[in-house]
């Protein structure tokens, strides 16, 4: 009886004890080869356009993109031209996709914003790929009053971080500030004198 309990393999071991122990031993060493994939429980290929529709209803939440920006990410990721051209048109059909209210929505973000002026603007539609008829539009409803207004705004602000300089230096400064902007040399150096002027320093001499 005790020979037998010497011998009698272990509890849910149920193979040859050198198999079992050369398994052990050489799972101590390396890694064991992964299960193999079970293909069927993958599924089928996903369809492209489903795909194509997923990106895009995922690039639309949460903000507005012109049809460019998606075109391009559709791009990116592979599909097919002629059914990202299709989605993009079914998507401006259905309201989803509008360059017109993209270039508005754009605008009335950055201009108040970023104190952008019409030029720089412009330009941010155009990499945008938004066509230049459509930004004109756009433009167009921009208040001249209020992208005076957005100028000062800029240069009160910055103002506070000059006062260790003299005015010809703050002048330079705060024109070379507006013209990266967007705004125009003209109303550039008009805004600046007033508000040094309305700041109590002493108005500089500009051309």
């Amino acid at each position: 009886m005790a020979a037998e309990r010497e011998t009698r393999p272990a509890p849910g071991w149920l193979g040859d004890v050198a198999d079992g122990v050369a398994a052990w031993t050489r799972g101590a060493s390396t890694p064991l080869p992964p299960p193999p994939v079970d293909e069927q429980a993958l599924g089928p290929d996903a369809d492209p356009e489903s795909v194509a529709r997923k990106i895009l209803l995922d690039q639309l939440t949460g903000q507005a993109r012109s049809r460019k920006e998606l075109s391009d990410k559709l791009g990116k990721k592979g599909v097919p031209d002629e059914i990202a051209t299709r989605l993009l048109d079914r998507f401006e059909e259905v309201g989803l996709v509008d360059d017109d209210a993209f270039a508005r929505s754009w605008i009335a973000s950055r201009q108040p914003g970023k104190g952008l002026a019409r030029r720089a603007l412009a330009q941010e539609l155009r990499r945008k790929g938004i066509d230049d008829e459509v930004a004109k539009e756009a433009l167009d409803e921009i208040d001249p009053a209020d992208e005076e207004t957005a100028a000062r705004v800029l240069v009160r602000k910055k103002l506070r971080t000059l006062s260790r300089v003299d005015d010809t230096v703050a002048t330079r400064r705060l024109v070379g500030l507006l013209a990266r902007k967007g705004y125009p040399s003209g109303l550039a150096f008009a805004v600046v004198r007033e508000e040094l002027a309305a700041s109590g320093r002493q108005e500089p001499d500009v051309p």
